[in-house]
């Protein structure tokens, strides 16, 4: 009863005028986002994380959420019309939906992504609306042993599921966490890797930081890689959207178990959207009779993969607004919008800020509604927009992001901040290294020295605290465990290898 309670409060603050423009705007440039390649949703919402400081804490996380959310469903376009995915969850998409385009299906392959979309997204919310308060109300029970060991998992969770190295993913959290002391101690109050730098004083700004490795070097890598080139449209898609009873019939399943699958992957630290599309494909490839038609234009191979990232955002929210805990960049991005915003995620925030936590969940139904109505009738302004050149979107980008920088406290310091890692989040990319385990280490670093502190003030310096405390102990030693796994498995890797070296030899 108290979760319909929770709803009905929500969507009185969702419906508000004020939070349906605010909703409108981050869907609408979600989408945009989504469609035009190489921007991302965490550049994005670093780029108007600045503009939301005059508006309510709600307003500006409804606001911040769409673009996430919205940008999941902009992908698609770009990978079914050009082969280029708008956004990394998309990639799966353009391998049977670039297929359907060529074969004249493009209208077909884009309703089927945007209602799968809007299906799979709505599906996740509801579960969204029954699962936080109760995982929320789970979590009350934790004090700072199981925040610690709880961050710490969060961060080894985070470099564990990194894309590329996992060597790389924790010296960047490493980096994350040295960057996260410096300013003011937390406990006593002194001043730590200042060097007498004013800019430094109250720690490294946040925004800048994100600005800088999400926004910038996109810019950089962005120029590097487009030159002069051009992108050629296959295939107008403005006629035929809507799936005909046969595709809704081959999409039924697929969108459905796309849904389940993203949505629990989305909850996991990582990169949950991205591993949901792609774990979803293999699913709908397995179950199929025609297994060896995939990449031929197969509507389920769009339908699943489409259902399961957008449910994955939505997945992403709960060990947010429940644990303080981020899953991705993005959620890192918006843990520290909600700090700023003077809001603590975590267990506490539905007692302490009801609205904003009933408020977000709300607004993403009414959001997901906007966007089956904005993506169908706007695909002709999208295909335009993709004909834009890099050489003028990308200078609006820069002279955006330095704006919205400097307005933040008015300070030359923080520009010269996002420049140095604008640069160093370029020479990161070109090296392979993934900027949100940093992100995620600056972001709870703090809190989870604090916790770290606080937990040895209550055992008198003793470190057994940690695993005197069940919950404590089982997030620590999972931890442990997910550090140990990558050289217990390249170790028997190795010792195969060596094994059949003397069997290769005497052939």
């Amino acid at each position: 009863m108290e979760i319909f309670q929770g709803v009905l409060y929500g969507f009185q603050v969702a419906l508000q005028p004020i939070n349906l423009l605010y909703c409108f705007i981050g869907v609408f440039v979600g989408t945009l986002v989504g469609v035009l390649p190489g921007i991302g949703p965490a550049a994005a919402i670093a780029l108007l994380l600045p503009s939301t400081f005059a508006a309510s804490p709600v307003s500006a996380i409804i606001m911040l959420a769409g673009v996430y959310y919205g940008a999941m469903y902009g992908g698609s376009t770009t990978s079914i019309l050009v082969n280029i995915p708008g956004e990394a969850a998309s990639v799966v998409t353009a391998m049977d939906g670039y297929a359907m385009a060529r074969q004249g299906r493009a209208g077909p392959a884009l309703g089927i992504s945007a209602f799968g979309s809007f299906i799979a997204g709505t599906l996740s919310v509801i579960a969204l609306t029954f699962l936080a308060p109760l995982l929320a109300r789970v979590s009350l029970s934790f004090g700072p042993p199981e925040y610690f060991a709880l961050m710490l998992l969060g961060i080894t969770l985070v470099t564990y599921f990194a894309q590329g190295s996992m060597l790389k993913a924790l010296m960047m959290a490493s980096a994350g966490l040295l960057l996260g002391t410096v300013g003011a101690d937390t406990i006593s109050g002194r001043q730590r890797f200042v060097f007498g730098i004013q800019t430094l004083a109250d720690g490294i700004g946040l925004v800048p930081v994100i600005m800088g490795l999400f926004g910038i070097s996109e810019v950089l890598l962005n120029l590097e890689q487009a030159g002069g080139r051009t992108r050629e449209i296959f295939a107008s898609p403005t006629r035929g959207l809507l799936p005909n009873r046969e595709d809704w019939r081959r999409s039924a399943m697929p969108i459905l178990r796309g849904s389940i699958l993203g949505f629990f992957l989305g909850i996991l630290p990582g990169s949950g959207a991205i591993i949901a599309s792609f774990a979803s494909y293999a699913v709908e490839k397995r179950a199929s009779k025609t297994p060896e038609r995939f990449g031929t234009g197969m509507i389920e191979g769009v339908a699943g993969p489409e259902a399961a990232n957008n449910a994955a955002a939505g997945g992403g929210f709960i060990p947010l607004l429940t644990l303080g805990i981020p899953a991705n960049a993005v959620m890192a991005i918006l843990l520290g919008a909600l700090m700023i915003h003077g809001l603590q995620p975590g267990p506490l925030l539905v007692k302490q800020a009801p609205d904003v936590f009933w408020g977000i969940i709300t607004s993403m139904y009414v959001g997901n509604v906007m966007l089956l109505v904005l993506n169908l009738p706007l695909i002709g302004l999208w295909v335009r927009l993709l004909k834009t050149p890099y050489q003028l979107l990308f200078p609006l980008i820069l002279l955006f992001c330095l704006i919205g920088t400097y307005s933040l406290s008015n300070n030359v310091g923080d520009g010269i901040v996002m420049l140095v890692f604008g640069i160093l989040g370029y020479l990161l990319k070109k090296f392979d290294f993934e900027g949100a385990p940093l992100i995620l280490a600056m972001v709870i670093g703090p809190m989870m020295e604090e916790a770290l502190r606080q937990s040895l003030i209550l055992s008198a310096g003793s470190f057994t605290i940690f695993l005197e405390r069940p919950i404590s102990a089982g997030f620590i030693l999972a931890a442990a465990l997910l550090l140990i796994l990558p050289l217990i498995t390249r170790r028997s890797g190795v010792a195969k290898a060596w094994r059949s070296v003397p069997e290769e030899s005497a052939e």
